[in-house]
């Protein structure tokens, strides 16, 4: 079981990033998909989630309106749009495949927001 997420980097504030989360080894289309962030010096906390059937979303109070999860099943990938940026948003961000009682976590993608 693989999820590797890509497209982090550093971006000025009010930038836009989209983060890849690249799946494999499990069936894709089967698991209900989240991003999460860990700031520095910070507690791990929960971004974004996208329901595997209904497609469903759902997003913390802070990024709603600004950023948009979404899936590809055909590419087992899910991404995470990220715009209007502030530097609050700086963190490494997980995506996360869970379908109960299995969870996977991938090894996460740094974003960094600062001028």
């Amino acid at each position: 079981v693989q999820l590797v997420e890509s497209g982090g980097g550093l971006v000025q504030p009010g930038g836009s990033l989209r983060l890849s989360c690249a799946a494999s080894g499990f069936t894709f289309s089967a698991y209900q998909m989240h991003w999460y962030r860990q700031p520095p010096g910070k507690e791990r906390e929960w971004v974004a989630t996208i329901t595997s059937s209904t497609r469903s979303t759902y997003y913390a109070d802070s990024v709603k309106g600004r950023f948009t999860i979404s899936r590809d099943n055909p590419k087992n990938t899910v991404y995470l749009q990220m715009n209007s940026l502030k530097p609050e948003d700086t963190a490494v961000y997980y995506c996360t495949a869970d379908r109960h009682p299995t969870y996977y976590w991938g090894q996460g993608t740094q974003v960094t927001v600062s001028s």
